[in-house]
C-alpha cells in the first residue's frame, strides 16, 4: 500500500507545481497594468489618447492612478502600481539610487508657463528671464497660487523661486498661497482669485476654465519639463505585472510610441515632444 501512496503524493506534488507555475506565468501575462502617473499626462488627455493605440497592438489595458509626482513615487515605493511616469529628475534618480526602480527612460518633454490675470498687475509680461519674473511677483506682492502638493510642478516652482533668491515660505499669505491640490483645482483657484500660478503647457492647453487667465511668461530654459517612465525592481516587488509594464515602457520608447506621443495635439498644437534617445539611462 505504501507504494501507491507515494505515487499519489508524487502526482499531487507535480499537479501543485504545475498549477503554481501556471499561476506565476499568468500573473506575468495579465492583460492590465496599473500606471502611477503625474496628473499632467492624465489631465491633458495624453494617456487616454495613447491607451487604445497601445491596447490595439498588445491587448493590454492601462489603468491610470494620477497624482502628483511625489505621491506617485511614494506609491511606487509601496508597490502600489506596475509602472511609474513622472517629471522630476532629482526625485527619479533618488528613486533609482535606493533600488526601487529597474530601468528609467526619458521619453518626452514640454515646458512650464506662468499664467496670470490679463491685466497683469505685477507687469511680468515683458520681463526677460524667469528669475526676473519671480522677483517681480514677490516685489509687487501679487498673489501666486502654489500647488503645494510635492508634485513635479510644485518642485519646479520651488526651484524657480529659490533661483530668484526668494524663499517662498517667507512670503506673506496675501502674496503666496499653497492649496495642496492638483493642477486643475489650482488653476481654478487662480482663475477665481485673478492670481498667478505655474502650470505645464500640456495641462494649460487642455484647461477649459481659463476665465481671465493668460500666459504671461514662457520660453526660459529653466522652464524645460522632462518626463520619464520607470519600471520597478522585480526583486523588490515580485507581485507586480512586470512583463506588462515592460511592454508599455518599451512601446513608449519605440518609433511607434514616440510618434503617437508627437501626434497628440489640441487645436493643432503639440502638447508633448518625444525625445527618447537610444542610450543607457539610469
Amino acid at each position: 500500500m505504501r507504494k501507491p501512496v507515494k505515487i499519489c503524493f508524487a502526482f499531487l506534488f507535480l499537479f501543485v507545481s504545475i498549477q503554481a507555475y501556471s499561476w506565476v506565468q499568468n500573473s506575468e501575462l495579465k492583460p492590465k497594468i496599473t500606471l502611477l502617473s503625474t496628473t499632467s499626462t492624465e489631465n491633458s488627455g495624453l494617456l487616454a489618447y495613447l491607451a487604445p493605440i497601445f491596447k490595439a497592438r498588445h491587448a493590454i489595458d492601462i489603468y491610470v492612478l494620477a497624482m502628483g509626482t511625489g505621491q506617485a513615487i511614494r506609491a511606487a515605493q509601496n508597490g502600489d502600481g506596475d509602472l511609474l511616469l513622472v517629471h522630476d529628475k532629482t526625485s527619479e534618480l533618488e528613486f533609482m539610487r535606493q533600488g526601487y526602480g529597474e530601468k528609467r527612460h526619458q521619453i518626452m518633454y514640454n515646458d512650464f508657463v506662468v499664467v496670470g490675470p490679463k491685466q497683469d498687475p505685477a507687469k511680468v509680461l515683458d520681463l526677460k528671464g524667469i528669475q526676473t519674473v519671480f522677483k517681480a511677483l514677490a516685489q509687487k506682492q501679487s498673489l501666486f497660487i502654489s500647488r503645494g502638493d510635492n508634485s513635479g510642478t510644485h518642485k519646479a516652482e520651488q526651484r524657480l523661486w529659490r533661483s530668484a533668491g526668494i524663499e517662498p515660505k517667507t512670503l506673506a499669505s496675501e502674496t503666496y498661497r499653497e492649496v495642496g491640490s492638483g493642477m486643475g483645482r489650482t488653476l481654478n483657484i487662480a482663475a477665481s482669485l485673478n492670481a498667478y500660478t505655474l502650470v505645464d503647457r500640456g495641462t494649460w492647453l487642455s484647461f477649459k476654465n481659463r476665465q481671465n487667465l493668460k500666459v504671461l511668461a514662457e520660453g526660459d530654459k529653466q522652464l524645460f519639463n522632462q518626463y520619464s517612465v520607470i519600471t520597478l525592481n522585480r526583486k523588490n516587488f515580485p507581485h507586480l505585472n512586470h512583463r506588462g509594464a515592460q511592454t508599455f515602457s518599451k512601446w513608449l520608447i519605440s518609433p511607434e510610441g514616440q510618434q503617437a506621443i508627437g501626434n497628440f495635439k489640441i487645436a493643432q498644437e503639440e502638447l508633448f515632444f518625444p525625445n527618447y534617445q537610444h542610450r543607457i539611462e539610469e
